[in-house]
């Protein structure tokens, strides 16, 4: 029997197509994105085949804004910011304004009011989180100092786009190309300028409300529900006041749902509890983040690309060559490195996210035509596929721009002559320095886990060595006298001097990284003894199959720790119910 099912059928023909879209884009190491948006545009009313109900997949993308934005308010470090405020204020305040005048450019060439230049402009100026920190991981140069003025300099690009989001639709008489019409009439001019003022009375009331009560509110509610021992309750609970504060900040106080949920997340950024309110919404958040990337490629005409290809070239030109010099120049003129400069310009040379949440409300409103959204999705396709390119770019240039920087590479002592049983150590980047311990034990990750197993060690006077991604935790261990890198493990395993060491602890609580750097270490070491944890028989066996020695699995330690605190004495047994 045949079922109408268009919810059903827009949900599940879009993730599975954008799970194999992402999964192509991310085996030809290319961001998902790409293959997201790649599987909207297969599910649009602009290809054969297959369409999605617009409709359901356009309400189904807000639930995906609202979480986009509570996970952006969620990781909002006014620390981080202000650590780097002197340039990344700055900085991408020059940024938008640069490529918002370039934008006003190419839409008066293309005949736009003033009005969908700017928003146009601003779109292009705002990079995509998820594809900056991706970049800035992969090349393990998040915790370094460039690597914080790129995230601070995203977080501000980020709070200028929320505040264009909160202020656009009350300026739309303005910016519609009406600016005579209401210098001439005192009556209009009057009743935009209420328009704003009350617009304007209404953010403040509702950032009011958010800071004296939600800061009390939001806080006690999750660690009221915490400490009911209930999983599945609090992660209902971080969900309730992600899109309950969204709901509610658009019907009491006629702001947008973005604006809502973003406070939401930063108010609840303050909480003790707010990693693991972070990493139990995940799943969610991902899912309904591709749902709102489908929907936008859905938007896209491909025919654009050759109807409109100068416009196209123009609007990849000003993401790529005009954002990246802008930057470059900027992070020049406060005195900064050019590899700083350099990496920098290239983290911020592509759009995403808030691009098209700001695309999709400018044309909402009537503000930029059809044919300004198309460009932006086109422009944000290009520059995504492009991204990994200028880093290559940059990788290549690397010894000029060492030189530019007077950067001298270290001159290593000439080492003894190895014994032919030894393993040749591979080269280590010069930013990390490999120890010339032997005989040692190597740590990787020191969190909730690992502080125990490296206190263990350091009692017991074991030789170690300790990989972790965390700056001060790294600061922290090497005060102790304790050899430590802050990098990421494929990195600096080559650093931890494997074929050298008598055996690994990998301690990492995701069970695919932890895979990885078992697989990396057995394959420069086979007689290395590896210990690592696990969380269920299934990834026992994973890390076991990857040629882990020994697995150390929580739930089971714990019951035998248990039971071996029976008393050996029954009568020192209490009668109770079995299980």
């Amino acid at each position: 029997m045949h079922h109408d099912t268009p919810l059903i059928a827009t949900i599940v023909v879009g993730l599975c197509l954008a799970f194999l879209f992402g999964a192509i884009a991310q085996r030809i190491r290319v961001s998902p994105l790409v293959g997201y948006l790649l599987a909207g545009v297969l599910l649009g009313p602009h290809t054969p085949g297959f369409v999605a109900d617009q409709s359901l997949a356009s309400e189904l993308a807000e639930i995906g804004v609202i979480l986009l934005m509570f996970g952006v308010g969620l990781h909002f470090s006014l620390k981080d910011l202000w650590s780097v405020r002197t340039i990344a204020v700055p900085g991408a305040v020059v940024q938008i304004a640069v490529a918002t005048m370039f934008g006003i450019g190419l839409g008066h060439i293309l005949g736009w009011s003033i009005g969908a230049g700017i928003t146009f402009g601003l779109a292009l100026s705002v990079a995509s989180t998820v594809v900056l920190l991706r970049a800035l991981q992969e090349r393990r140069i998040l915790n370094t100092e460039r690597g914080r003025i790129a995230v601070g300099w995203l977080i501000v690009e980020d709070l200028v786009m929320v505040l264009t989001l909160v202020m656009l639709p009350a300026l739309v008489p303005i910016l519609n190309g009406s600016l005579q019409s209401a210098a001439a009439s005192s009556f209009e001019m009057t009743e935009i300028v209420t328009t704003l003022l009350v617009t304007i009375a209404k953010v403040a009331a509702f950032v009011a409300v958010m800071l004296v009560f939600g800061r009390r509110i939001i806080p006690w509610i999750l660690h009221y529900v915490a400490h009911g021992g209930s999983r599945e309750l609090f992660r209902l609970a971080v969900l309730s006041i992600a899109l309950g504060c969204a709901y509610g900040a658009a019907q009491l106080f006629d702001v947008s749902f973005a604006l809502g949920a973003f406070f939401a997340g930063m108010i609840l950024s303050e909480s003790a509890l707010s990693q693991q309110a972070a990493s139990e919404t995940l799943p969610l958040r991902d899912a309904f983040a591709v749902l709102f990337f489908i929907s936008v490629g859905m938007l896209f005409d491909p025919k654009i690309l050759i109807n409109d290809a100068l416009p196209v070239l123009a609007t990849v030109a000003i993401i790529i060559v005009a954002k990246s010099v802008a930057a470059l120049a900027i992070v020049r003129a406060f005195g900064r490195p050019w590899g700083t400069a350099a990496t920098i310009a290239a983290s911020l040379a592509q759009i995403g996210e808030f691009s098209f949440i700001l695309a999709t409300l400018g044309v909402s409103l009537n503000l930029m035509p059809q044919q300004g959204r198309e460009l932006i999705l086109a422009g944000a396709i290009i520059s995504i596929l492009l991204n990994p390119l200028l880093f290559m770019l940059l990788d290549r240039m690397k010894p000029w721009i060492e030189a530019r920087d007077g950067v001298l590479a270290p001159v290593a002592p000439t080492p003894a002559a190895p014994a032919p049983s030894q393993v040749a150590k591979p080269a280590v980047a010069a930013e990390i320095e490999a120890t010339t311990q032997r005989g040692h034990t190597v740590l990787v990750g020191c969190g909730s886990i690992g502080k125990w197993v490296c206190e263990a060690l350091e009692a017991a006077n074991v030789p170690l060595f300790v990989i972790d991604e965390k700056d001060e935790i790294v600061a922290k261990l090497k005060a102790r006298g304790i050899e430590a890198v802050a990098a990421s493990a494929p990195a600096s395993l080559v650093a931890a001097n494997l074929p050298q060491a008598a055996a690994l602890f990998v301690a990492v609580p995701e069970a695919f990284e932890a895979g990885q750097i078992v697989a990396q270490a057995r394959a420069v070491n086979r007689d290395l003894y590896i210990v690592a944890h696990a969380h269920s028989d299934e990834e026992a066996a994973y890390l076991a199959n990857y040629g882990a020695s020994a697995i150390v699995q929580g739930a089971r330690e714990i019951a035998d720790a248990m039971v071996a605190r029976l008393p050996t004495n029954p009568s020192a047994m209490q009668s109770g119910q079995s299980c």
